[in-house]
């Protein structure tokens, strides 16, 4: 018969487990508190057929979204300044001039343009493999994809994205030329009938197509979940916090004040694991896409 001493020793492990379990799940409270911290985060969207690459870089959406993104304590991965690849630390750079080396581009047939081809190829991979590294190595996407602005590089991140389950979150904001409005009023109001028809000319072959509710492509609507599709990023409360320099963003969302800003939506993350609705059960559900792991020595709490 064992004595009440081997009996406690029998009893301890499965105490142990309990308090394991307890204190596991007190600390899975405790890290989903503040969700953002210690998170990775890519910023998708066009860089190459922008107004202004220079401007775009120094205060573009992406410049305001990490400054908002630090203030959770995001890792921020900006396609304008990529981190430094240890032991190569200039590969895969871009900046505003990056891009210039493009317009030596021939489709001369002969050995010579062959060899054009091949070097710019080669230079561009470095750029593009990085960027793909950085979309592989972040825990979500946000992408600003206005639909009057070519971009493929856009495209290829946010469908590699979703093949690793990721969230995409998706800014399609309300696209409208007022210049070119403006342009054929006073034109209608000289008469001057050639130069309208010269506008209407120029807005086929650009095109300068309006789309003043930001319905994004039918394919994005496939590929990216419902319930991350915003039409603004919301900018205009934060203005006076972040210093931000009044610019065509916040001019754009004073014509078209967001409905479904993104960055109220940040906060709310933050904070929350939001749910998807599901069309089966008629019910929002819990959303699996949000895998964010707490691997050794990184804190999810302030």
């Amino acid at each position: 018969m064992a004595s009440p001493k081997e009996n406690r020793r029998k009893t301890k492990p499965h105490v142990d487990i309990k308090q394991n379990m307890l204190s596991t799940r007190f600390r899975l409270v405790e890290q989903t508190e503040k969700i953002l911290s210690g998170i990775r985060v890519y910023l998708s969207g066009p860089m190459d057929f922008v107004a202004s690459k220079e401007i775009e870089k120094r205060t573009g959406w992406r410049s305001r979204l990490s400054q908002f993104l630090q203030e959770f304590q995001v890792t921020v991965y900006d396609p304008w300044n990529k981190p430094e690849v240890v032991g190569m630390p200039h590969y895969g750079k871009e900046d505003e001039f990056s891009a210039n080396e493009r317009y030596n581009w021939t489709f001369e047939d002969s050995p010579s343009g062959d060899r054009v081809r091949a070097e710019l190829c080669d230079e561009f991979w470095a750029t593009m493999h990085i960027d793909l590294r950085m979309v592989n190595s972040s825990d979500f996407l946000i992408s600003y994809c206005p639909s009057n602005i070519y971009s493929v590089g856009t495209v290829h991140e946010i469908v590699m994205a979703r093949q690793e389950c990721k969230p995409v979150l998706f800014v399609s904001p309300p696209v409208s030329f007022p210049a070119m409005e403006e342009l054929k009023e006073y034109m209608e109001d000289k008469g001057d009938e050639k130069g309208v028809n010269m506008l209407e000319k120029l807005v086929n072959e650009a095109p300068l197509l309006p789309n003043p509710k930001g319905i994004p492509s039918m394919w994005y609507m496939a590929l990216i979940d419902g319930h991350y599709f915003f039409d603004g990023f919301g900018f205009k409360p934060y203005i006076e916090k972040f210093n931000w320099e009044y610019g065509p963003l916040d001019e754009r969302e004073e014509r078209f004040p967001p409905r479904r800003p993104l960055l109220p939506y940040l906060e709310e993350l933050n904070n929350k694991i939001p749910k998807r609705f599901d069309l089966e059960l008629n019910k929002y559900v819990e959303n699996p896409e949000w895998l964010i792991f707490n691997l050794p020595g990184q804190e999810n709490t302030e």
